[in-house]
């Protein structure tokens, strides 16, 4: 019935109470001392010790093994007595098989305490959260040898509650999690662990500290990952701080249409031309893509995008159709607001007012937004294209131009026409793109001069960071080694803090972590 019973005598097997009780006993074998080692077969006693096992047919096991207690003859041994052990069924003090004891583990390890617990019910093992929790504490940590390279990167407990993890960069498993970031903690365990010969990190000065402590002789690494970030926020702030040039990033929009002697279908919008120059772009293609992925990679364009100017007859077809507006409660006060605004009344306040007491009763900033056009010169009604925000026209700026849309292009070349602050960011950006694509850090004395130099206090500062840290930054752009084993052993310390609603304890986090990635490279 069950492999692990093959070294007992069965004597019995029936069912009752919703159980199946199984009754063997030990076989007449010698067995060794515990103490001492010395074999012995004669028997002091026998007693029955109840054991629970896994599950068969829906059902819960429970086994009545009739164990002996043997006498020890050596007289140098200080042990009179000892119970014998059937290796693979009982292990001394548990009342489980080792089979069941190593289910009880695995439901804590991989669903924590209630989840755990909730499993073990469905499979006839009935145990509360808090004996599974208990059981996965006792579960001893795995050893590990001291990293070649190694990983160090913070987390987030809670609130403003940060712990440190350090990952093996080479096995990619996670070695150590303590809660807080403090440099003497981080010196301390590389002291108690000689032989780290890389350590990956991101630009904390409190890890560049404990690592000069600790393992001096290891080269520091400023992870390419987290230089961008950073780069990436002061673009942000510089958009941000110029907010008032977004604007320019929108094409002004013609009062009346330009005339025309092209049929009723040419492109005399901007989004016809656009779908008309894509059109031309994809069936003249002369590059050396061979399928509609590679030619979208090599355009930079969405693949069905693509797809759909490449099977398309003619450039009309792939034109977004746009549907009619839909009525609002305002459409019939519209002509009076024409009027009124040629008349002179320019206060949305006033205007609306006015249509209330016609019967209107909608919200006053519906009113201001209808007038928008009308102050820029544009019959009322039109439709309004609002500039970027400042997170938008950053992402742009840090986007590959290659892999740029036609709508971001232009939108930036207006916007550098009118902004030379983000126009001499955006040169900086690429500068530094460029040292990261050929792993080239020598233009990087330059490149902190032209930052110092552009008169942006946010790039000012970001140089100022670089330099204090310069030498771990040129390993960052030139070495292969990166932070991105650490950054995905964090997203999985995330998810296993959530599936414990996140009130695990440091303790418990790190036990579940540790056990987690090993039981994932057994059975990936």
């Amino acid at each position: 019935m069950s492999p692990h019973l093959h070294a007992v005598q069965v004597e019995r097997v029936w069912s009752a109470g919703g159980a199946v009780h199984v009754t063997p006993r030990t076989s007449e074998l010698m067995v060794p001392c515990p103490d001492c080692g010395r074999e012995s077969a004669r028997v002091h006693s026998r007693y029955t010790r109840t054991l629970a096992d896994a599950a068969v047919g829906g059902r819960p096991v429970l086994i009545g093994l009739s164990v002996r207690r043997l006498f020890c003859d050596s007289a140098d041994c200080g042990r009179r007595t000892f119970a014998e052990q059937v290796e693979g069924l009982t292990v001394r003090y548990q009342r489980r098989s080792p089979l069941l004891q190593h289910l009880v583990e695995m439901a804590g390890v991989l669903l924590a305490g209630r989840g755990g617990a909730r499993l073990l019910n469905i499979l006839k093992t009935p145990l509360s959260r808090t004996t599974v929790l208990f059981h996965l504490m006792r579960m001893g940590l795995p050893s590990a040898a001291t990293p070649r390279v190694l990983g160090v990167d913070d987390f987030a407990l809670y609130a403003d509650v940060y712990g440190t993890l350090l990952v093996d960069a080479d096995t990619r498993l996670p070695i150590e999690l303590w809660a807080g970031r403090d440099a003497e903690q981080l010196a301390a365990w590389l002291r108690a662990h000689p032989g780290v010969e890389v350590v990956t990190r991101d630009g904390s000065l409190v890890y560049r500290q404990g690592i000069a402590d600790g393992a001096p002789d290891a080269v520091q690494v400023s992870d390419r990952f987290h230089l961008w970030q950073g780069l990436s926020k002061r673009v942000s702030d510089i958009a941000a701080a110029h907010r008032g040039c977004l604007a320019t990033a929108v094409p002004e929009r013609e009062t009346t249409p330009p005339p025309s002697h092209e049929p009723r279908d040419a492109a005399d919008t901007r989004a016809r031309r656009h779908a008309k120059r894509l059109f031309e772009t994809v069936q003249g293609y002369t590059g050396t893509a061979s399928s509609l992925s590679a030619m979208a990679r090599e355009l930079g364009l969405n693949r069905r995008t693509v797809a759909k100017y490449a099977r398309a007859d003619s450039w009309q077809e792939c034109v977004r159709r746009t549907p009619p507006s839909r009525s609002t409660t305002l459409d019939p006060y519209l002509e009076y607001l024409q009027q009124r605004w040629e008349e002179g009344e320019h206060t949305a306040t006033v205007l609306h007012q006015e249509i209330a007491a016609k019967g209107y009763g909608g919200h006053y900033q519906r009113v201001k937004m209808a007038i928008a056009p009308l102050r820029r010169g544009l019959p009322i009604g039109t439709p309004r294209e609002r500039p970027p925000s400042p997170r938008q026209v950053a992402r742009w700026i840090t986007t590959a131009p290659a892999r740029r849309g036609l709508h971001a292009t232009e939108s930036l070349s207006r916007l550098f026409e009118h902004c030379p602050e983000l126009s001499r960011t955006h040169d900086l950006v690429r500068q530094f793109a460029a040292m990261l694509d050929t792993r080239d850090a020598s233009p990087l004395p330059t490149w902190l001069d032209q930052l110092t130099a552009s008169g942006l206090s946010a790039l000012a500062s970001l140089a100022n960071s670089i330099r204090e840290d310069q030498p771990a930054v040129v390993q960052g752009i030139t070495t292969p080694f990166n932070s991105g084993v650490n950054e995905g052993r964090i997203t999985d310390l995330k998810l296993q803090k959530r599936i414990m609603a996140g009130r695990a304890g440091v303790p418990l986090l790190r036990q579940r972590v540790i056990l987690m990635a090993h039981l994932r490279r057994r059975f990936p």
